[in-house]
Parts: structure tokens; C-alpha cells; sequence
């Protein structure tokens, strides 16, 4: 993963910073080299200017004084240390030479036969003497008043200093930027560190909660989008171990719920087969008793475990038709009243007079009033009450379920409707009952509420709304 991450780092930034940085030291370079050779070529022609100028005022190189003007004014020229001047008669013939050497006849003096035929009579050259000494030189044609060629004045300096001054000032440029691209790999490397080492942290954990250690947790390193993702894979990773926990629990729950009926059913079936004759009119009808018993609540928990699969699977149907809330409840509860009774709890309902029309599955509806009168049973201790009330509000019919149970603490309550979680461990049942009466009641549009105190009882109140057709 980090070496993906430094090798895209590498490919787009740093390449288009290194791009960048390349184009702006060739940039400037360029500006500097243009600039000190154009001041230099403005120099020259400056100074050709002024001598032209004064040599113009003669109508041909064959007057007596011509000669000598250009003479005086080159050996009075104050910068003839730095660059030299020729004068150069109309047949090409060097007059004056600011050196006081006798001119290189192989001399090369490209630009003076440019500005021959130059419509300016102006030229400019660049480049190297016979010695390899790079120059510029400059010629400009003086013509007289009729337009013929008087002679023409040549100025010429070396490059050396100048060029040193350039490659100078390339040399700072390329440092600089040398620098700046040594900074940006410097903070670039740290930033994908600190990007690349958190990220390694966070896959490595990923993987083992990936293979069921949800106690591996991430080290936050910084307070920012990662150390965020490392909240949440923490969080996650907590979460999941309490899911975990809840589906181990489920499953030594259920597989206990199974285990009891079916012990039961096997022990009664063993003794009614054994070989010791046929048993007694009691304990035959008693052994029927409880396998049929057993046998119906082993029913109930392979239903619920189907119910809770197709919720989980999303593929909870409903066939839902108009009817009487009131009668569907008393139904349920006529069935509940043998339980209460040998239980020794008192399960107590005041019928009302009154029609609550609901649009509603008539077989997942009883199951729900099964769900949260079992529970009401199962939680309240004996001599206990669970009330049952049916009541109309405006658009909404209330069926609200009371025991004076052992209640749920603050910290559970929360979760009694979470999947596999049960509040107390020591009561029979699987953890999933609430879950799929929550499921149920939502899908018709209702509301499961409940409230409930450590030592005070649970409500639970289901809302569903009336049927207005």
C-alpha cells in the first residue's frame, strides 16, 4: 500500500513539481541570458551610433581629416578596455584599430557584410573568434548626405564575463531550485508517512477484525480525517465484538431452548416405549401431555428462528385485510390465561366497548401480542400482574402491555430491540422475540415503545394506525 501510495505521490506531484521547478530555472536562465546580451547589443549599437554620427558628417573616407577624426576618437574612447572598435573604409579595408595591433587578416566579420546589404545598414553577430573567444559585435554603414558608403563602424566585446555572470546566475537558479525540490521531497516524504503509516496501521487491524479479533483496536495518531477513520474502525471493531457476543449468546440461548423441549419429548417417549408394559392410564395421559407440549413450544422456536431469518433476508410479506383489533387481542389473550393462571400470575384485561378497525396481518399481529405478553409473563414473578389496555387515540389504536416484572436497567433499554440481545440471561428465550415484533409493527406503519425501571415493571406500547376505509 505504501509503496502505491509514494509511487502515484512520485508519478503526479513530484513529477509536475519537478516539471514546474525545470521550466521556471529555464525560464529565468533564458530571461537573464536575453537580457545581458540585449543590454550588451543596445551598448554597442549606442555607442556605433556615436561614432557614425560624427564620422557622417564627411562626404567621402578620402578627406585628410577623416582619417584623423576617427583616430582621435578611438584613441580617446574611455571604454576601450572593454570593447573594441574598427573603422572600416568603403572597399572593406580596416582604417583604425582600437587594439593598435594589426588587424587578423583571417579576421571574420559576418555582421559587416550583413549590414552592406541590410536596408538599416545595421548588423548584429554573435559568436566565436578564431582563438574560441565567444563575442558580439555590432557594424553600422555610415552613408553621406547622397546616400553612398562613407565607411562603416564595427564594435565588438567579448562575451567571457558576461557569460560568467550568466552561468552565475544559472547556477543560483538551479540551486534554488534544487532546494526547493529537496524541501518538497523532504515534506512530501514526510506527509506520505504520515499518511502511509496510520493507513498500514488501519489495514493491518482491518484484517484481524477481518478474522474475528474485535479487541485488535487502531492507535490514533492525529486529530484529523484518519484519525477519524480510526475512531470509526474502533468503534466498528467494538461493535462488531458486542454483535459477536450477542450471536454466541443467541446461539447457546437457542440452542438451549431447543435442547429442553426436545429432552423432554425424548425422556416421555423413552418411557412410554419401554418394555415394562404400557403405563397407567395417568402417566400416559400425562406423558402425551407433555409431549405435546413440548412439542408446540419447539414449534414456536423454529417459527420465531424463521421469522427472524426472513426479516434479516428481507423478505417479511404481509397479507394484510381490515379488521377488529379488539378481537384479535381478546383471542390471544384467551389463550395466554390458562399459562398466567398456572404460572400463579394474574393477567388482567378490561375489554372496552369500542371497534378498532386496522389494516393489518391478522396471523403476524397475534404474534406480535404473543411476543410481548410472553415476555410480560416471563419477567414477572409470581403473584405478579400484566395488564393489558386497549386504547383509541385520534388516528392511532394503543394496545399497551404492564408488568410488574423485575424491569430492564437504563443502560439495556436502549437495546432490548436489538437482534440476539437479551437483558437478562438467567430467562428463557432466544433475544430475537422484541426484534420481530419491532420488525413486524414498523412494517404496518406502527411504533413499538417502551419504558421500564430497575424494580418498577415494564410498558410496552404498540401504536398501529386505524383503518379509515
Amino acid at each position: 500500500m505504501g509503496k502505491g501510495i509514494t509511487r502515484r505521490w512520485i508519478l503526479n506531484t513530484l513529477c509536475s513539481i519537478v516539471a514546474i521547478v525545470l521550466f521556471a530555472v529555464i525560464s529565468l536562465s533564458f530571461a537573464v541570458w536575453t537580457y545581458f546580451y540585449s543590454s550588451v547589443e543596445q551598448t554597442l549599437s549606442g555607442r556605433s551610433v556615436e561614432l557614425a554620427n560624427i564620422l557622417s558628417e564627411f562626404n567621402t573616407d578620402h578627406d585628410s581629416t577623416f582619417a584623423a577624426t576617427a583616430r582621435d576618437y578611438v584613441e580617446n574612447f574611455p571604454d576601450k578596455e572593454s570593447m573594441e572598435i574598427l573603422v572600416i573604409d568603403s572597399e572593406g579595408n580596416i582604417l583604425v584599430n582600437s587594439t593598435g595591433f594589426a588587424p587578423d587578416a583571417a579576421l571574420s566579420m559576418p555582421d559587416y557584410e550583413t549590414a552592406k546589404t541590410s536596408n538599416t545598414g545595421y548588423a548584429k553577430w554573435v559568436g566565436r573568434l578564431s582563438s574560441g573567444e565567444k563575442v558580439t559585435a555590432v557594424t553600422r554603414i555610415v552613408r553621406n548626405s547622397e546616400g553612398d558608403i562613407i565607411c562603416a563602424v564595427r564594435y565588438l566585446t567579448s562575451m567571457s564575463d558576461i557569460n560568467k555572470v550568466i552561468f552565475g546566475a544559472i547556477a543560483v537558479f538551479t540551486l534554488v531550485g534544487l532546494i526547493i525540490i529537496g524541501l518538497v521531497i523532504f515534506s512530501g516524504t514526510y506527509f506520505i508517512r504520515s499518511i502511509v503509516k496510520p493507513v498500514q496501521n488501519i489495514s493491518d487491524t482491518a484484517k484481524k477484525i477481518a478474522q474475528g479479533d474485535f479487541n485488535a483496536q487502531i492507535d490514533k495518531m492525529y486529530d484529523d480525517e484518519i484519525g477519524d477513520l480510526c475512531d470509526s474502525i474502533n468503534d466498528m471493531a467494538k461493535a462488531l465484538g458486542a454483535s459477536d457476543r450477542m450471536k454466541n449468546d443467541f446461539i447457546s440461548s437457542v440452542s438451549h431452548e431447543l435442547r429442553t423441549p426436545l429432552t423432554a419429548i425424548k425422556g416421555w417417549a423413552e418411557t412410554m416405549q419401554s418394555g415394562n408394559g404400557v403405563p397407567d392410564k395417568e402417566t400416559f395421559d400425562k406423558g402425551m401431555d407433555i409431549i405435546v407440549k413440548e412439542s408446540t413450544r419447539l414449534t414456536g422456536i423454529v417459527e420465531e428462528l424463521l421469522d427472524f431469518s426472513r426479516m434479516q433476508n428481507g423478505q417479511t410479506l404481509l397479507m394484510k385485510e381490515k379488521l377488529d383489533i379488539s378481537a384479535e387481542l381478546d383471542e390471544v389473550l384467551y389463550m395466554m390465561h390458562d399459562r398466567a393462571q398456572n404460572e400463579g400470575k394474574h393477567l388482567l384485561y378490561d375489554q372496552p366497548d369500542i371497534v378498532a378497525p386496522v389494516s393489518a396481518d391478522k396471523n403476524k399481529l397475534k404474534q406480535v401480542f404473543i411476543n410481548i405478553i410472553d415476555n410480560a409473563l416471563k419477567y414477572t414473578p409470581k403473584e405478579g400482574v400484566v395488564g393489558v389496555q386497549l386504547i383509541l387515540d385520534e388516528t392511532l389504536v394503543k394496545v399497551i402491555v404492564t408488568d410488574t416484572g423485575c424491569g430492564i436497567a437504563p443502560d439495556d433499554l436502549p437495546r432490548v430491540k436489538d437482534k440476539f440481545f437479551k437483558a437478562n440471561q438467567s430467562v428463557r428465550g432466544s433475544g430475537i422475540g422484541l426484534a420481530i415484533a419491532d420488525e413486524i409493527v414498523t412494517l404496518h406503519g406502527g411504533n413499538l415503545d417502551i419504558e421500564s425501571g430497575i424494580g418498577v415493571g415494564t410498558t410496552v406500547t404498540i401504536s398501529l394506525p386505524l383503518c379509515t376505509d
